[in-house]
């Protein structure tokens, strides 16, 4: 290897050795100094590539090429160029050539400006970085100078070798830098060895040539979210003996950026109630076998087009609930409510508002829900003001999670809006209104002219009458984290109903960010008015967490304190 370094100093001599102070070979050390510099940059620039075509999988045998890559180009070749470099010139300061030609060595008799005697004796004579600074001779000023260029120059180099990891391995975890910055300190560290000299003119070339390194890397550009999201494959499990062997099962697919194709699920009985068919419906107010209510109100939380809904007790398990009561009970306005009924009922996530039964009172059907005491995020955020990172990172990742579980058993919501995020006295997110909702198996609404989602935040695509997908969903949370930073919806807001699904439907562009968020990437990314390159709800819930566990904060806190109200009696 001293031959390889010899050769290197060679030929840094010839790309820069200029005849002037401090020398010639001085400056040809500080050239190698940044030719060795491009070895962790081009390491960084091989990973880049690699994750082109893998994404975030990093199963054994990704992490062990990674992992060797980070060695040889970080650790194994700097440590031994570097090395072999001093030790050129400790040859030829004690008589020998060290691998370079007659002529070469002859060169480096010649004394420059501060230099005391040749270049050779300069570079290869006197002690190393070790001794220097444990053991210093001379004056204080320039003992000062040295520890200076030792501290500074390797770990400014280390900022950037860590930066150029950090730029391979976008869209995804940082852990897997370790195998960068890491042998960058070992090397450093093995190092100490160098003559002081060499060392200095060494990193003064390293530390420059690692900042142009970051250039190369940046150039590549992270890997495709399509390379991202595509599913993990998955592990057929063992099979059981021939005489124990169950019936084969078809396992659904994860979700992913597509809509859900038509299934049977929803017509396959399910024993366990409400979550594949809903019962009968209940007989009509006033016909035999409807009976008294027994949920006793106790105030009206809220009226829209659809219905009423009141916060209610059922007097037979002394609990409060919420009663979801539609204003005309026909056939389109029972199957939306067993709808919305069926989507909850198989959707178990503590974020999500819980379905208890469907009931029918004197004035029509009825949803029995959970009751929520708390605010809904649209009034919170008109009164209180924007919410802050922190409180929109946890804010994104539960709701994210929410809709993962919601989307595992193939329920899509539709309408998610700040509207329907209910925010509980401890500050924790709920998602509730399942009212569109649809199933797998859910056949469509054969009403004309009705609108899907709100026009403000509803995804391009359900605006042109797309099928609504994971993704469409994914926008929407979007939009309603991006409204809870900056208190506009993300396409702004316009004057009539029709006017903002007609921006929807030509996808106008989102031109109310909140630019300065952290969380300003992520967002311009899912609000991609292209579905199939969107992050998924699941790729979004890893970035916001990993953002928060970087900034010091729990994923699962408060997104902010809200005083409950006193229920009236």
């Amino acid at each position: 290897m001293n031959g390889f370094a010899s050769a290197l100093l060679s030929l840094a001599h010839t790309l820069f050795g200029p005849d002037f102070c401090p020398g010639d070979w001085v400056w040809a050390t500080t050239t190698a100094g940044a030719l060795v510099a491009l070895f962790p940059a081009l390491g960084a620039l091989v990973v880049a590539i690699i994750r082109k075509g893998t994404g975030n999988r990093y199963d054994a045998t990704t992490l062990t090429v990674f992992g060797l890559i980070g060695f040889v180009t970080v650790l194994l070749l700097p440590w031994l160029l570097s090395n072999g470099i001093s030790e050129t010139f400790r040859s030829i300061s004690a008589g020998g050539s060290g691998g370079l030609s007659h002529a070469e060595v002859s060169t480096m008799g010649k004394s420059f400006c501060f230099i005391d005697g040749s270049q050779g004796k300069y570079l290869g004579a006197g002690s190393n970085v070790f001794e220097t600074l444990f053991y210093p001779k001379g004056l204080k000023l320039s003992y000062g100078l040295y520890v200076l260029a030792f501290t500074v120059l390797p770990v400014g180099s280390l900022l950037f070798v860590m930066l150029q990891a950090r730029t391979a391995f976008r869209r995804g975890p940082k852990w897997p830098s370790r195998f960068f910055w890491i042998p960058f300190v070992v090397m450093a560290l093995a190092s100490v060895g160098m003559s002081a000299n060499t060392a200095v003119h060494f990193w003064l070339g390293f530390l420059p040539f690692s900042v142009l390194g970051l250039i190369p890397v940046g150039l590549v550009g992270p890997p495709p979210w399509s390379v991202i999201n595509r599913p993990e494959p998955r592990r057929e499990p063992e099979r059981p003996p021939v005489a124990q062997q169950p019936p084969p099962q078809q396992q659904p697919p994860p979700p992913v950026n597509r809509p859900y194709p038509a299934t049977a699920l929803a017509s396959a009985p399910d024993p366990m109630g409400l979550a594949a068919v809903p019962g009968p419906i209940p007989p009509p107010p006033g016909s035999r076998g409807a009976g008294g209510s027994r949920y006793r109100r106790v105030r009206r939380l809220g009226h829209g087009g659809f219905g009423t809904v009141w916060e209610a007790v059922d007097t037979q398990l002394n609990r409060t609930v919420a009663l979801k009561i539609a204003h005309a009970p026909d056939r389109d306005t029972e199957e939306r409510m067993q709808r919305e009924a069926r989507a909850l009922a198989v959707v178990n996530h503590p974020n999500c508002v819980k379905v208890y039964d469907l009931a029918e009172e004197p004035d029509g059907l009825a949803l029995v829900m959970e009751y929520l005491e708390g605010r809904p995020l649209a009034e919170v955020v008109d009164g209180q003001g924007p919410l802050d990172d922190v409180a929109a990172g946890r804010l994104w990742a539960t709701m994210a999670g929410a809709l993962v579980a919601a989307h595992e058993k193939g329920v899509l919501h539709r309408d998610i809006k700040p509207s329907n995020v209910i925010l509980d006295p401890a500050g924790l997110a709920h998602l509730i209104d399942f009212g569109i909702a649809r199933s797998q198996g859910d056949s469509k609404m054969t009403a004309t002219g009705m609108m899907i989602g709100t026009p403000d935040f509803v995804a391009p695509e359900q605006a042109m009458g797309a099928p609504a997908s994971p993704a469409s969903d994914a926008w929407q949370l979007a939009a309603t984290v991006s409204y809870a930073l900056s208190g506009q919806p993300p396409r702004g807001t316009r004057e009539t109903p029709m006017a903002a699904l007609m921006a929807a439907a030509r996808a106008d562009p989102v031109t109310h960010l909140p630019r300065r968020s952290a969380h300003a990437r992520i967002l311009g990314a899912s609000l991609d008015p292209e579905p199939r390159r969107r992050p998924t709800l699941a790729a979004v819930r890893r970035e916001v967490e990993g953002w928060l566990s970087r900034a010091g904060k729990s994923a699962d806190g408060p997104v902010t304190q809200i005083v409950p109200r006193q229920p009236h009696r």
